[in-house]
C-alpha cells in the first residue's frame, strides 16, 4: 500500500501539471480550438435491426414477397416502410404490407425491375429463406388520416402500402379502390381484394374520369410515375407515396464549394451534385441516389438549396440536403465536406 504522504504528493504534483497545461493552452494564439461538427453524411435515421427471412414466396408473376422475422419489432402504422439494406449495401424502400399489430415479423414485397438499378433484381436472385438482411425504421410519409370518407388508387406492386390501410379503416367507413395493373397475374393479392364490394380491378390503363371523389374525401395513389402524375392532374388534393425520384428539369450549371476539403467544383446543368463531389472525393458514401435513403446528406453551410428529395423535414431541410437529387437556388452552395 503506498503511504499517505506519497500519494499526496503524487496527487498535488499533478494537480499542478494541469494548472500550468491548461494555462499554456489558453494563451496560445490557436486558443479555443474551432470545433467542427461531425459530418451527417452516412448516418442511419434509425436504429438498425437483424431479422430473418422466415419465408420468401410468390406474390405474383414478377413479385416476391418477404417475411422478416425478429422479436418485440417497432410498431408501425399503415403507409410506413422500411429500409431493406442489401447483400451487397444497397439499400432499398419497401411498404409494409403485413399486419401492424405484429410485433414478431415485417412483411414487405417487391416487383422485379428489369431495366432498374439493382436492387429489386438482387432480392429476386439472391435474397433467400433463412438469411439474414439488415433493416431500418419503420418510417412513415403517407400515413392514413381521419376523413369522412376515402378513395385509393393504386397500380400494381402501388397495393403494399394501401393494403394495411384498408384493413385499418374502421368499421362502416365510406371507401372505394381502384386497383389496376398489367394483367392480373401481375397484380400482387388481387385475388383477396377482388372479393370485397368496394373494389375495382382494372387489366390495363384505368378510365380516371369515371372515379368519383366525394367532396372532402381522403385520396391516397401509388404506382407508376405515370399513373401517379394522371391522378394528380385530375385530383390535386391526392397523397401520393413514390420510391423514385420525381421527374424534374435539370436545372442550371452552379458552384459548390466543398468547406473542409478546400476544393470548389461546378455542377453542369446535366449532373448531380454526387455525381461532381464523387468525382473529387471518391469514398462519398451514397446508396439509392433517388432521395430517400437519406445516406448521401450533407450539411448546407452557405447557399440556397431546390430540394427535391421524398424523405427531410423541414427543420432538415434549414440546413442540409441529399446530394444525389438535391440542387441549388442560388448561383453557389457551401457543403461541410
Amino acid at each position: 500500500m503506498p503511504k499517505p504522504l506519497t500519494v499526496a504528493l503524487v496527487s498535488g504534483a499533478a494537480l499542478l501539471t494541469r494548472r500550468a497545461m491548461r494555462r499554456r493552452i489558453q494563451a496560445s494564439p490557436l486558443w479555443p480550438m474551432p470545433a467542427l461538427d461531425e459530418p451527417v453524411s452516412g448516418r442511419p435515421r434509425s436504429r438498425a435491426l437483424r431479422l430473418l427471412v422466415a419465408s420468401r414466396e410468390e406474390a405474383a408473376d414478377g413479385v416476391v414477397q418477404l417475411r422478416l422475422e425478429g422479436r418485440d419489432l417497432p410498431r408501425w402504422e399503415p403507409g410506413a416502410h422500411l429500409d431493406l439494406v442489401l447483400p451487397s449495401g444497397l439499400v432499398r424502400q419497401y411498404s409494409l404490407c403485413g399486419d401492424p399489430a405484429d410485433t414478431s415479423s415485417y412483411t414487405v414485397a417487391t416487383r422485379l425491375v428489369a431495366d432498374g438499378r439493382g436492387g429489386s433484381r438482387e432480392v429476386h436472385e439472391q435474397v433467400a429463406e433463412g438469411m439474414e438482411l439488415e433493416v431500418r425504421g419503420p418510417r412513415n410519409r403517407f400515413p392514413l388520416v381521419e376523413a369522412s370518407s376515402y378513395v385509393f388508387v393504386a397500380g400494381g406492386i402501388g397495393i403494399t402500402p394501401i393494403l394495411p390501410m384498408l384493413r385499418a379503416l374502421p368499421d362502416g367507413a365510406e371507401w372505394r379502390l381502384l386497383y389496376c395493373g398489367r394483367s392480373r397475374e401481375s397484380m400482387p393479392f388481387v385475388a383477396e381484394l377482388e372479393e370485397l364490394d368496394q373494389v375495382t380491378v382494372v387489366a390495363g390503363a384505368p378510365e380516371l374520369g369515371a372515379l368519383e371523389v366525394p367532396e372532402g374525401a381522403a385520396v391516397y395513389c401509388c404506382g407508376p410515375e405515370g399513373l401517379m402524375a394522371a391522378v394528380e392532374e385530375r385530383f390535386p388534393q391526392v397523397r401520393l407515396e413514390r420510391f423514385t425520384a420525381r421527374a424534374t428539369a435539370p436545372g442550371a450549371a452552379f458552384e459548390v464549394e466543398l468547406r473542409r476539403s478546400g476544393r470548389t467544383l461546378t455542377v453542369p446543368a446535366d449532373s448531380s451534385v454526387l455525381a461532381a463531389v464523387r468525382r473529387e472525393l471518391p469514398n462519398t458514401l451514397y446508396s439509392c441516389e433517388q432521395g430517400f435513403c437519406g445516406t448521401c446528406q450533407q450539411r448546407v453551410l452557405e447557399g440556397e438549396v431546390d430540394h427535391r428529395d421524398e424523405l427531410l423535414t423541414d427543420a432538415e431541410r434549414g440546413d442540409s440536403m441529399l446530394i444525389c437529387v438535391s440542387r441549388a437556388r442560388s448561383e453557389r452552395l457551401v457543403l461541410d465536406m
